[in-house]
């Protein structure tokens, strides 16, 4: 399994600190409001990174922060005239809702910022006592940048260029600091802001320390992957490793995971430009099913382009595969044997090639457009040998085959199993009815009353099937 780092700029072979297990960090969202879909990116690509690890024997230990203090939230507060706690304890459940809509995992531990300051407090102490940071005269705490050798080699900046012409790092309080690029660990409190008690000020922490904290205190000092937005290459993730490496005097991070951007109608997503989507605004018109199926089309480290159009091949390609499920589904029902016949041995054998095309394109750095080429491979195959004069066994090997690798994109083939009301069995009966005495009309009639209330129907050879729209 091959793996692209940001740090090295190449594919590398997986070598994990302890084998067989994976000790993954994926930097979570800001919760002041819905999550936009440009957050929806890095949650899909991750959880389908570690989906595939756990398919390949991996045990993951995976975990997602949830930033619950940031000057966005204060806003949010403020403006509802209420505390901060709430705005964030409200999109926290939102966000949940939109993930398991999105079909993302829980993280095995989801840490809040706010339950870690003990531990942020106690980091920070540790790097002024190793002379990485100082206190300023209002009780500011700063990192020295220039102390910490290295710096720079993930974003691939040299600190002379940023000091000359970067502004990023530049923020107010430069004159308190002894180098301009140096950043903020602790701040003091300001009016209306949640704050806590340091050894410091009255304050809170800057925003780079808690990934930090919540990596090593859930991960151990040295992890295998660190994931997120490109975004946060620098100088949020530039600034971790700055951290965590003066403080725990190791390496933080093996492999850097960055999924590249994503634009509406070819151009960035912003609310000026009118183009800005929440996962919630998407979830009106598609199945969030949709959205995942969308993204895994392209490497995630490409720009992906999000239009309607493309949304609508998505849901029509998606399609295909659920399809492809329900047929069989129904074909098992309906199979009149039930044991595998040597022919259907070979035709087994002769589909084991869709699963090595799948392995193939996931080991070669998660390439989920590749792996979603030979899922509709594998569709293809079903669709031509599959039919109701085979076996019930050789059949449901087929749509485990299937939904094996379905699974591992987090693409779920299982239509909701729920039970028609009796007035729409009713109405499907009378439809057949009427079909066998040729009433055309009122069968048609009927269609399209079932297909108002949601209910698809399809005649095929095998006999009317239905699924809700």
């Amino acid at each position: 399994m091959k793996i692209y780092n940001t740090l090295s700029g190449k594919k590398e072979d997986l070598k994990t600190i302890e084998p067989g297990k994976v000790r993954m960090y994926v930097c979570g969202p800001t919760v002041y409001n819905l999550i936009h879909i440009g957050n929806a990116r890095p949650m899909i690509i991750f959880d389908t990174v570690r989906r595939y690890m756990e398919y390949r024997g991996y045990e993951v230990n995976y975990v997602s922060n949830f930033t619950d203090v940031d000057d966005k939230i204060i806003k949010a507060a403020n403006e509802e005239g209420v505390d901060a706690k709430v705005i964030s304890e409200r999109y926290i459940e939102e966000c949940k809702k939109d993930m398991a809509g999105m079909n993302v995992k829980p993280a095995t531990v989801h840490p809040k910022a706010t339950e870690e300051i003990d531990g942020m407090i106690d980091m920070i102490a540790g790097l002024i006592e190793k002379g990485y940071a100082y206190k300023a005269d209002d009780g500011t705490v700063y990192f020295r940048t220039r102390k910490s050798e290295g710096y720079g080699k993930l974003s691939h900046k040299n600190l002379d260029d940023l000091r000359s012409g970067s502004r990023a790092l530049l923020v107010s309080g430069e004159d308190q600091k002894e180098d301009p690029l140096d950043f903020v660990l602790w701040k003091p409190k300001k009016e209306g802001e949640p704050y806590w008690e340091s050894p410091w000020c009255e304050g809170r922490p800057g925003w780079h320390i808690e990934c930090s904290v919540m990596s090593r205190k859930y991960l151990g000092e040295s992890i295998d992957i660190h994931a997120g937005g490109e975004d946060l290459v620098f100088p949020h993730h530039e600034n971790e490793i700055a951290q965590s490496e003066a403080a725990n005097g190791k390496e933080f991070a093996r492999y850097w995971m960055h999924n590249a951007f994503l634009n509406i109608d070819n151009k960035k997503m912003s609310k000026s430009l009118g183009n800005f989507f929440t996962v919630r605004d998407i979830s009106e018109k598609y199945d969030l099913q949709v959205l995942r199926f969308f993204m895994l089309n392209a490497h995630y480290r490409m720009p992906l382009n999000f239009s309607e159009e493309l949304m609508e091949a998505a849901k029509n390609s998606l399609e295909r595969i659920t399809t492809a499920a329900d047929n069989l589904r129904y074909l098992i029902k309906n199979s009149r044997t039930e044991k595998t016949s040597d022919t259907e041995r070979a035709l087994l054998k002769e589909a084991d090639r869709y699963r090595v095309l799948f392995d193939e394109a996931m080991d070669d750095d998660f390439n989920t457009a590749d792996a979603i080429t030979a899922v509709f491979e594998l569709v293809k195959f079903i669709n031509v040998n599959a039919s109701s004069d085979n076996s019930s066994e050789y059949l449901e090997d087929l749509l485990g085959r299937l939904k094996e690798l379905t699974d591992v994109l987090g693409i779920i083939t299982d239509r909701e199993d729920e039970l028609l009301d009796e007035d729409v069995e009713r109405l499907i009966e009378e439809r057949s009815a009427a079909r066998k005495n040729r009433d055309f009309a009122r069968a048609d009639e009927i269609r399209k009353k079932l297909s108002d209330m949601g209910i698809i129907l399809e005649d095929t050879r095998e006999g009317v099937k239905w699924h809700r729209a």
